[in-house]
């Protein structure tokens, strides 16, 4: 199991981004690793204010940045008075991606924490501006915390697809929850079955194919367990014919998981740009926390 060393949390210093700094503490707390809180202030708007008015307080920039730097220190010292872990503090100004990513490098970060923005409509299409932007250029893992945290991940939802991906996300889900149970999931769907109907081939056949694909499957998650090392107790394999997406999140709540871990998805540019269709929909549609595995 890959260990976690150290946690960067990017924060707004709004609500969301609070939640997510509790989420990373408490994490920290559990695995042993190191948090450093990150906040980008964004300056543009006191040159915008500069440029039209032709006016601006000379140290007004300053003065932005030391009340940010002193609600950053106030974060910091809730989080180590509550969880026992004492962050460091980082203030930077300039473009958000660039600054993250400077500072992640900078530090080794292990994995990238940050809030879920944007409410009812807006959350279900964009899910937050911030952080689908986060996901689309990071090379770490990104945790997107959606819920306040109340104790450490219990059960954990894996869906997985054979591909390399799969056994990276076991490898971060272990190192976030080492104690959490994990929920392997497979989600198939018969190759061609569409073209099978249109062709007429008889239900009983196609339902056969199924069974025949199910087996195939729980074979290899049987195989992917046992590479990725995890006991029999405490890992349950699920295998179900469907959409993928509706049954990720169908099984979020059967199973009773408090976060999904799945990978990125992103090999090639098209798959990039949309962030993986099926990652992106997860995102959007899940009621708890998304681990997003590069």
């Amino acid at each position: 199991m890959s260990q976690l060393k150290r946690i960067l949390a990017a924060t707004d210093l709004s609500a969301p981004a609070r939640h997510a700094a509790e989420r990373a503490a408490l994490i920290g707390k559990e695995t042993g690793a190191s948090l450093d809180l990150l906040y980008v202030a964004n300056l543009a708007p006191l040159e915008r204010l500069r440029q039209l008015m032709g006016i601006a307080p000379a140290d007004m920039e300053q003065r932005v940045l030391d009340a940010a730097r002193q609600k950053l220190r106030d974060l910091a010292a809730s989080l180590q008075q509550r969880y026992g872990i004492a962050p460091g503090v980082h203030l930077a100004s300039g473009a958000l991606l660039a600054e993250l990513a400077k500072k992640a490098d900078a530090l080794a970060a292990d994995l990238l924490v940050c809030g879920a923005k944007g409410e009812s409509l807006i959350r279900r299409f964009v899910l937050g501006t911030t952080a689908l932007r986060i996901l689309s250029t990071t090379t770490c893992p990104v945790l997107v915390v959606k819920l306040p945290p109340h104790e450490p991940y219990r059960r954990l939802l894996v869906p997985v697809d054979f591909s390399p991906s799969s056994l990276r996300a076991i490898r971060h889900a272990r190192s976030v929850a080492p104690q959490a149970d994990i929920v392997l999931l497979h989600a198939f769907e018969v190759p061609f079955e569409g073209q099978l109907r249109y062709a007429s081939v008889d239900e009983d056949t196609i339902h056969r194919y199924r069974i025949v694909a199910r087996q195939e499957a729980l074979q290899k998650l049987h195989a992917l367990r046992d590479e990725a090392g995890l006991p029999p107790e405490g890992t349950h394999l699920v295998v179900l014919h469907g959409n993928p997406t509706l049954r990720i999140t169908e099984q979020e709540q059967e199973c009773d998981c408090d976060l999904i871990v799945m990978g990125k998805h992103g090999e090639n540019f098209l798959e990039e740009l949309l962030l993986g269709s099926v990652t992106k929909h997860v995102l959007a549609e899940s009621q708890g926390d998304v681990l997003v595995s590069v």
